[in-house]
């Protein structure tokens, strides 16, 4: 168990099956913000295989009013935060024990356990906060069966929810209402969920291909009702998809989303009772972009699609977190790909889905909270919520999928990887396992594959930190018509892991050549430190296209030429690394002008492709909008031994720049030729068409600060005016802020005052004022007057995190001033959170993970920032683990 101000650690070699299993929990809540009561009767019994020992129940933040066993009272004492029984039944025949206590939910600002928002009651005990409503043990491998009773005032609190299916309602004296609800489905603790308000919903009655009839629901506060269309669409969806991919239907009565404004995460998949945050169930096309449709539908499939993989099959401990989420995001990945369709449409996808693993997760593993994706030990379970443990688990899912694909029959893997799945269930259906369960089911459902081969090995991907590095080398021997290309794989050292063994990496590999054909393709394992393949009877050298559709998460070292990353740009036929080409092309220029100094100014050959790819007549629009994105800065820093993120800045800014000017007439025919798709559709044409508009549109904008031309802004700020749609809005507004054109405060005092009653597009306000280029310093003056404008709550998880987030965390330009003034201004805003939502704090911590790669003044200044919330003495294990680890050497 984990306490507030206790440096206690917790190992994986350190896991006990628990002395107790607990069958069944009766609950009785009696809701009132001040003071609920909850009134805990469980059936226990001890555990046969487990040393008899006392009962040690977790609590935290509890008032005991009373503790009775089988009807009787009995001795037990508190205990570093623990309910200690000692006096209980001998023998392995259950016993009934009583626990009533109260909580004050209206004082809970740390959104864990039971806490009120806006004046309705929701839960998040994910991972350890049920031992915040009553004492119970708190581990997610003891599962029991749930009936829940709530009382409350009806006037007040006239939706009662709870897990399962409802069985009883109706009236008590003195205005107040009761409703009864049963899960037919054991679960942990964690998925345990409450909610009670004024709330209204979205029905649909569904009928599933195994013919049962089911009510699905969408509960949101009234006025936001016309805004769960989408979401509603998006869980039939998913329901469809996973009865057809996986034979995994719904097995409830009701399936219910509810969304609230205050949480923590994106969303929690309690067992058919999902409490989502408003920013992943609420849109209209009026509020939300294309970016917000997209995620809705990605979140809402996977909260669902954890119904299986992590409600019926959960986590044994919660190092094996990634056995769930990396499942579960795997499984919402290939979800949003199938929902997408055309090739390109699902090309596009997936390396977005690359994107952020590289610009989050491969930062993550060279940082100080570097970490397995079944870890060793924490300190605290909620800062290990990461990209490891769910992008990265991801990509080790997928390359399961990969290790147990047939060239001939199955080439996606995808039949393979469903017997795995079929396999799993039919094995640990209504247990809490591992992630080596997991693998060995899939490995087993296919005996004959590369993984059942090399399981013990593959499993170093679950074991060790670290991102690897894959070396590629090549040599052409032309009298011969040989083409060599040599692998070799290593991976740095991470804290507490200073040697690695070799990984198995699944490398998709092509040849082409001038012209693009296809010289030759296929899948290469490398298991061993380095191997070497041999091509012969070639007419002339190829070009490599290596590690197609990012088949492994990995670092590629190979020293592509200009000419053959043209090459691959033009005419390869795998899209990630057609994308891929253009982003080393930029960033090979981009390292080149931060390291070197100087002026920037773009050679004609990149800006020739740029203008080649844009005007390519069958290309994908969202495609185009990926390649022409340049590298983030913090992708570009990660590529160097020491940073300086103002050159960066400035660097990035001035190849937008150079691009916007020299494609000025090319980004006038994009702008054009897009501008209008139609009445509105969050499909992925129709989206690539506003995000390729709006990328030429903010290029048409900056061009415009150098030639003073005031056309283009003048037309932003019309199509801003008149935009039927928020991304095209929000697509106009950005452009005038970003390229810093005058207009744009007069756009941003419209905006606001169009969309003061949105709370959730006044997030996108306060986010993008806060992500703005920096010119001369004066972001950080404008995230501090935010602060304290009327619409800014710091204890509102959203507006914190549009604000101090995205100044701190996501621009990087603006934060890292030479002054230590952003340093400053965060370690302020972490030691203030921390007083208010640990949670929260710890992940504004990580915004200087990796200080050490810093210029100087930067480096020492950030160390002292992260020094002084490391001396605060009352610091929450959140953030001590984080900055502590952080200033370890």
């Amino acid at each position: 168990m984990l306490r507030e101000g206790q440096n206690a650690v917790i190992y994986r070699a350190d896991y006990r099956p628990p002395a107790f299993w607990i069958d069944t929990v009766e609950l009785c809540f009696d809701l009132d913000p001040a003071k609920t009561r909850v009134l805990n009767r469980m059936r226990l019994r001890r555990n046969p295989d487990v040393a008899s020992q006392a009962l040690r129940l977790d609590g935290e933040d509890l008032n005991l009013a009373r503790v009775l066993v089988n009807g009787q009272g009995t001795s037990f004492k508190l205990e570093d935060s623990q309910l200690v029984l000692e006096n209980l039944p001998e023998g392995l025949e259950p016993f009934e024990l009583e626990v009533f206590t109260t909580c004050a939910p209206a004082k809970n600002t740390k959104l864990m356990g039971l806490y009120v928002s806006n004046e309705s009651f929701f839960t998040q005990c994910e991972a350890e906060g049920f031992r915040r409503i009553t004492y119970f043990l708190d581990r997610p491998d003891v599962m029991a069966s749930y009936s829940v009773l709530l009382r409350a005032d009806k006037a007040k609190y006239p939706v009662l929810l709870s897990n399962g299916n409802l069985v009883d309602q109706g009236d008590l004296e003195g205005g107040r209402h009761y409703a009864r609800w049963v899960d037919p489905h054991r679960k942990p603790s964690y998925l345990f969920a409450l909610v009670a308000g004024k709330l209204v919903a979205r029905e649909q009655r569904i009928t599933t291909r195994e013919g049962t009839d089911h009510l699905l629901q969408v509960f949101v506060r009234p006025g936001d009702l016309d805004k769960t269309e989408h979401a509603m669409n998006s869980l039939m969806a998913s329901i469809a998809w996973d009865e057809a991919r996986f034979d995994l239907p719904l097995d409830l009565e009701r399936f219910m989303i509810v969304a609230t404004s205050d949480f923590n995460m994106g969303a929690m998949e309690n067992k058919g009772l999902n409490i989502f945050n408003t920013k992943y169930v609420l849109a209209s096309q009026a509020t939300a972009t294309d970016t917000d449709y997209a995620n809705i539908e990605s979140v809402v499939g996977h909260e669902y699609f954890h119904n299986w993989t992590g409600n019926r099959v959960t986590c044994r401990d919660w190092f094996q977190l990634s056995l769930k989420e990396g499942l579960t995001v795997f499984r919402d990945q290939e979800f949003s790909q199938d929902l997408a369709g055309e090739a390109s449409a699902r090309a596009v996808r997936r390396i977005e889905d690359v994107r952020v693993l590289r610009t989050a997760q491969f930062p993550e593993d060279a940082g100080p909270m570097a970490h397995p994706v079944r870890p060793d030990q924490y300190l605290e379970i909620n800062n290990f919520y990461t990209v490891t443990i769910y992008e990265k688990g991801a990509e080790l899912v997928r390359m399961m999928q990969t290790l147990v694909s047939n060239l001939q029959t199955d080439p996606l893997g995808r039949k393979g990887f469903a017997r795995g799945m079929a396999l799993y269930f039919e094995r640990h259906d209504g247990q809490a396992v591992t992630c080596d369960d997991f693998a060995q089911a899939i490995a087993d459902a296919n005996p004959d594959s590369p993984l059942a081969r090399l399981l013990p090995q593959f499993r170093r991907w679950y074991s060790q930190a670290g991102t690897p590095r894959l070396k590629v080398t090549t040599q052409w021997e032309p009298e011969t018509g040989t083409y060599t290309l040599s692998l070799a794989q290593s991976c740095p050292p991470t804290p507490g892991q200073p040697v690695k063994e070799p990984f198995v990496i699944p490398v998709r590999l092509g040849l082409i050549d001038s012209e693009g054909r296809a010289v030759s393709e296929g899948l290469h394992v490398l298991t061993d430190a380095s191997d070497t393949l041999r091509f012969a009877g070639l007419a002339a050298e190829p070009v490599p296209s290596i590690l197609r559709d990012f088949s492994a998460p990995v670092i590629l070292e190979y020293d592509y030429t200009d000419a053959q990353l043209l090459t691959l740009l033009t005419h390869d036929a795998d899209p990630f690394n057609r994308w891929e080409a253009a982003q080393r092309l930029a960033l090979n220029r981009a390292l080149r002008f931060v390291r070197e100094g100087g002026t920037v100014q773009l050679d004609a050959a990149f800006i020739g492709a740029m203008r080649e790819v844009l005007r390519h007549p069958t290309l994908d629009a969202a495609f185009k909008d990926l390649v022409l994105t340049l590298p983030s800065e913090t992708y570009i820093a990660e590529q160097l031994d020491v940073v300086d993120p103002q050159r960066i800045h400035a660097v990035r800014e001035a190849m937008r720049l150079e691009l916007a000017g020299a494609l000025r007439a090319d980004w006038e025919w994009a702008y054009e030729s897009h501008r209008d798709s139609g009445a509105y559709r969050p499909d992925p044409r129709s989206s690539g068409r506003r995000a390729l508009a709006g990328l030429a549109l903010t290029h048409l904008c900056l061009a415009a600060r150098t030639s003073k031309d005031p056309v283009w802004p003048g037309k932003a700020l019309q199509r801003f005016k008149d935009a039927g749609n928020m991304t095209d809005r929000f697509n106009a507004l950005a452009a005038l802020v970003s390229s810093g054109h005058e207009l744009a405060g007069q756009a941003l005092q419209r905006f606001h005052a169009m969309f003061k009653d949105e709370p959730l597009v006044l997030d996108k306000w306060f986010a993008l004022q806060a992500g703005a280029p920096d010119r001369g310093g004066d972001v950080l003056p404008v995230v501090k007057q935010l602060m304290q404008h009327p619409d800014f709550n710091i204890r509102n998880p959203n507006r914190a995190r549009s604000l101090i987030f995205s100044y701190c965390a996501a621009n990087p330009g603006a934060f890292h001033r030479h002054d230590a003034a952003g340093y400053v201004f965060w370690c302020e805003r972490v030691i203030e959170l921390d007083a208010i939502n640990p949670q929260v704090a710890a992940r504004l911590a990580r915004a200087l993970d990796r200080w050490k790669k810093l210029v100087e003044p930067c480096r020492g200044a950030a160390r002292e920032a992260i020094a002084r919330v490391a001396a605060k003495p009352d610091l929450s294990n959140d953030v001590r683990e984080v900055v502590s680890r952080a200033l370890a050497e």
